[in-house]
């Protein structure tokens, strides 16, 4: 193998780590952590927020940067759609769906009120999509663990 092309398979490897680590570390150890241990919901909710904001712009760079890497290195048409998948779905998050919750925890969340059960729609429809992000991340991981080089 090149070593350009050595370099860019190591490269989307360190990028992939990142993007997947963060997504289940966040998703799934800190913020429950956070719910956890914190008496205060809605601190536990800020915190969680700004944590879910760092882990989609990290999905950002690194999915864009493993997307142009795969067009080059691979050309993988499956992998290729993996990646624009997720990218679509850290986009909706992040620019859709985060702000409209915050939106809606402004105007105040008071259990039985039209906002509360609109913040709970979009709560679990964010979710939903984080979850499908970090299982088509592990998807990535394992079928990047039998590439050979």
């Amino acid at each position: 193998m090149k070593s350009s092309m050595r370099f860019l398979s190591i490269s989307d490897r360190i990028l992939l780590t990142l993007w997947v680590g963060g997504l289940w570390s966040i998703g799934y150890m800190a913020v429950p952590t956070l719910f956890a241990e914190l008496d205060d919901r809605q601190l536990a909710g800020n915190l969680a927020g700004h944590f879910f904001h760092v882990v989609n712009y990290l999905g950002l760079v690194c999915g864009t940067f493993l997307l142009f890497s795969t067009v080059v290195r691979l050309g993988r048409h499956w992998l290729i759609w993996v990646l624009i998948t997720m990218l679509l779905l850290v986009g909706l998050s992040e620019f859709l769906l985060q702000p409209t919750m915050h939106e809606l925890k402004l105007l105040g969340l008071v259990k039985g009120t039209e906002q509360h059960d609109q913040f709970k729609l979009y709560h679990g429809l964010s979710s939903a999509i984080y979850l499908v992000n970090a299982l088509l991340g592990l998807t990535l991981v394992v079928f990047n663990s039998q590439e050979k080089d």
